[in-house]
């Protein structure tokens, strides 16, 4: 049995849509070697990240940067998953009012640091809200699950 985590800050109706449409999209899978653990960044634990075999972070981009709630969380797990989880699997959601530069750029070096593995290119979905966002989440949120599940990843 696989653990797929999700770690997302969705704290507006379009964000929340966002994690509902990964979501969704995973359990529509009906993987059976697959798990889904999701968090919000305060409640997630390094426990969660040690169990976990793949990650999917999401964000929205405040003030030019990740939310202070993932920053938290990677704060608090840093050190505890460092030698453990190196290699885990990682994608990420940006929902960006703006570029989404300088979001990306941190959670780069903060994942580098952990040495966790992109998997695809950082989802960027920037400016005003379409409702296309959501069809992108859910490509990336069920590209990861079927990767995991099928030991591509």
């Amino acid at each position: 049995m696989k653990t797929l985590l999700i770690v997302c800050h969705a704290p507006s109706p379009n964000t929340q849509a966002m994690l509902h449409a990964m979501t969704q999209a995973i359990e529509n899978l009906q993987l059976t070697n697959l798990q889904l653990n999701v968090k919000a960044p305060l409640d997630a634990t390094a426990q969660d990240v040690l169990q976990a075999d793949g990650i999917i972070l999401g964000t929205t981009e405040n003030l030019g940067y990740m939310s202070g709630a993932l920053k938290d969380f990677f704060d608090r797990i840093y050190y505890s998953c460092l030698e453990e989880k190196q290699g885990l699997p990682v994608v990420a959601m940006v929902r960006a009012g703006h570029d989404g530069t300088g979001t990306c750029k941190a959670l780069q070096t903060i994942l580098t640091g952990l040495r966790w593995r992109w998997v695809q290119d950082i989802l960027v979905c920037r400016g005003e809200w379409q409702d296309g966002f959501l069809q992108e989440c859910h490509d990336m949120a069920e590209a990861m699950a079927v990767a995991l599940s099928e030991g591509m990843i």
